[in-house]
Protein backbone atom coordinates (compact mmCIF):
# COMPACT_ATOMS: atom_id res chain seq x y z
CA UNK A 1 0.00 0.00 0.00
CA UNK A 2 1.85 3.03 -1.00
CA UNK A 3 1.49 5.91 2.40
CA UNK A 4 -0.39 8.93 1.56
CA UNK A 5 1.38 12.05 0.71
CA UNK A 6 0.45 15.58 2.13
CA UNK A 7 1.95 18.59 1.12
CA UNK A 8 3.34 21.09 3.22
CA UNK A 9 4.11 24.93 2.82
CA UNK A 10 6.98 26.37 4.41
CA UNK A 11 9.55 28.91 4.32
CA UNK A 12 12.67 27.62 4.41
CA UNK A 13 16.12 29.69 4.54
CA UNK A 14 13.66 33.07 3.30
CA UNK A 15 12.25 31.17 0.52
CA UNK A 16 8.94 29.93 0.61
CA UNK A 17 8.33 25.95 -0.19
CA UNK A 18 6.16 23.21 -0.75
CA UNK A 19 6.95 19.72 -0.53
CA UNK A 20 5.48 16.26 -0.63
CA UNK A 21 5.39 14.31 2.39
CA UNK A 22 4.84 10.95 4.49
CA UNK A 23 2.66 11.60 7.84
CA UNK A 24 5.71 10.20 8.64
CA UNK A 25 8.40 11.80 7.35
CA UNK A 26 10.80 13.75 9.71
CA UNK A 27 11.61 17.33 8.94
CA UNK A 28 15.09 16.02 8.75
CA UNK A 29 14.25 13.97 5.90
CA UNK A 30 12.35 16.37 3.93
CA UNK A 31 15.28 18.83 4.35
CA UNK A 32 17.64 16.40 2.89
CA UNK A 33 15.81 13.79 1.02
CA UNK A 34 13.18 16.58 -0.66
CA UNK A 35 14.96 19.99 -0.53
CA UNK A 36 18.76 18.28 -1.03
CA UNK A 37 19.75 20.38 2.04
CA UNK A 38 22.49 17.83 3.91
CA UNK A 39 23.76 20.45 6.53
CA UNK A 40 21.29 18.88 8.43
CA UNK A 41 23.05 15.75 9.52
CA UNK A 42 21.62 12.72 11.57
CA UNK A 43 23.81 11.56 13.88
CA UNK A 44 21.60 9.67 16.61
CA UNK A 45 18.00 10.50 15.13
CA UNK A 46 16.78 10.00 19.06
CA UNK A 47 17.48 14.41 19.21
CA UNK A 48 19.90 13.56 22.17
CA UNK A 49 22.88 14.94 19.59
CA UNK A 50 21.72 17.87 18.67
CA UNK A 51 23.24 17.55 14.68
CA UNK A 52 19.92 17.97 12.79
CA UNK A 53 19.26 21.20 15.02
CA UNK A 54 17.25 23.66 13.01
CA UNK A 55 16.19 27.14 14.18
CA UNK A 56 12.10 26.74 13.81
CA UNK A 57 10.69 30.09 13.86
CA UNK A 58 13.85 31.60 15.76
CA UNK A 59 14.27 28.59 18.02
CA UNK A 60 16.23 25.22 17.90
CA UNK A 61 14.23 22.20 17.46
CA UNK A 62 15.91 18.55 16.56
CA UNK A 63 14.74 18.12 13.25
CA UNK A 64 14.96 14.45 13.72
CA UNK A 65 12.22 14.13 15.98
CA UNK A 66 9.64 16.46 14.64
CA UNK A 67 7.30 15.54 11.77
CA UNK A 68 7.86 17.36 8.30
CA UNK A 69 4.07 17.72 8.80
CA UNK A 70 4.70 19.95 12.39
CA UNK A 71 6.46 21.95 10.48
CA UNK A 72 3.23 23.42 7.97
CA UNK A 73 3.21 27.33 7.97
CA UNK A 74 6.25 27.81 9.44
CA UNK A 75 10.15 29.26 8.97
CA UNK A 76 12.97 26.84 8.94
CA UNK A 77 16.19 28.14 9.36
CA UNK A 78 18.81 25.98 8.52
CA UNK A 79 23.13 26.08 8.17
CA UNK A 80 22.82 26.63 4.24
CA UNK A 81 20.59 29.81 5.21
CA UNK A 82 23.54 31.32 7.39
CA UNK A 83 25.41 32.77 4.60
CA UNK A 84 22.65 34.52 2.74
CA UNK A 85 25.02 35.84 -0.04
CA UNK A 86 26.46 32.49 -0.51
CA UNK A 87 29.93 34.90 -0.33
CA UNK A 88 31.03 35.66 3.21
CA UNK A 89 29.98 33.08 6.31
CA UNK A 90 27.61 34.04 8.82
CA UNK A 91 29.34 35.92 11.87
CA UNK A 92 29.11 32.69 13.64
CA UNK A 93 30.61 30.97 11.33
CA UNK A 94 32.85 33.02 10.64
CA UNK A 95 33.99 33.18 14.42
CA UNK A 96 34.25 28.71 15.03
CA UNK A 97 36.67 29.24 11.79
CA UNK A 98 39.00 31.84 13.64
CA UNK A 99 38.80 29.70 16.47
CA UNK A 100 39.09 26.62 15.22
CA UNK A 101 36.12 25.59 16.66
CA UNK A 102 35.37 22.82 14.55
CA UNK A 103 36.80 19.59 13.36
CA UNK A 104 35.32 16.67 10.84
CA UNK A 105 32.43 19.06 10.99
CA UNK A 106 29.27 16.74 11.41
CA UNK A 107 28.08 18.67 14.57
CA UNK A 108 28.81 22.05 13.21
CA UNK A 109 25.46 22.99 12.20
CA UNK A 110 24.19 22.11 14.98
CA UNK A 111 26.52 24.18 17.34
CA UNK A 112 26.18 27.05 14.87
CA UNK A 113 22.54 27.01 15.49
CA UNK A 114 22.36 26.47 18.95
CA UNK A 115 25.22 29.87 19.40
CA UNK A 116 22.39 31.77 17.13
CA UNK A 117 19.75 31.03 19.49
CA UNK A 118 22.03 31.48 22.55
CA UNK A 119 22.83 34.92 21.25
CA UNK A 120 19.46 36.07 20.85
CA UNK A 121 18.88 35.24 24.60
CA UNK A 122 21.21 37.77 26.73
CA UNK A 123 23.88 35.94 26.98
CA UNK A 124 26.15 35.28 29.48
CA UNK A 125 30.29 35.37 28.70
CA UNK A 126 31.16 32.74 31.34
CA UNK A 127 32.32 29.23 30.29
CA UNK A 128 29.74 27.76 32.52
CA UNK A 129 27.07 29.40 31.19
CA UNK A 130 27.64 28.85 27.26
CA UNK A 131 28.57 25.03 27.88
CA UNK A 132 25.29 24.50 29.45
CA UNK A 133 23.46 26.41 27.24
CA UNK A 134 25.69 24.19 24.17
CA UNK A 135 25.28 20.90 26.51
CA UNK A 136 22.41 18.92 24.01
CA UNK A 137 24.85 19.64 21.02
CA UNK A 138 27.75 16.84 21.55
CA UNK A 139 31.11 16.77 19.22
CA UNK A 140 33.93 13.82 19.82
CA UNK A 141 36.63 15.52 18.11
CA UNK A 142 36.96 19.38 19.23
CA UNK A 143 37.42 18.97 23.33
CA UNK A 144 34.44 22.35 22.99
CA UNK A 145 37.70 24.46 24.69
CA UNK A 146 37.55 26.12 21.04
CA UNK A 147 33.67 26.35 20.69
CA UNK A 148 33.48 27.82 23.67
CA UNK A 149 36.07 30.53 23.02
CA UNK A 150 34.06 31.07 19.47
CA UNK A 151 31.07 31.79 21.30
CA UNK A 152 32.93 33.83 24.22
CA UNK A 153 34.35 35.98 21.49
CA UNK A 154 31.30 36.52 19.76
CA UNK A 155 29.09 37.28 23.08
CA UNK A 156 31.95 39.68 23.97
CA UNK A 157 31.30 41.41 20.08
CA UNK A 158 27.60 41.46 20.44
CA UNK A 159 27.95 43.38 24.12
CA UNK A 160 30.81 45.87 22.49
CA UNK A 161 29.43 49.37 21.59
Amino acid sequence: MTPELHTIRLTVNGAAVSVQVEPRQTLAGALRDQLGLTGTNLGCEHGVCGACTVLLDGRTARSCTLLAVQAQGRSVITVEGLAADGERLHPVQQAFAEHHALQCGFCTPGFLLTTIEYLDEAPAVDSDAIRQRLSGNLCRCTGYHNIVAAVKDLVRRQAAP
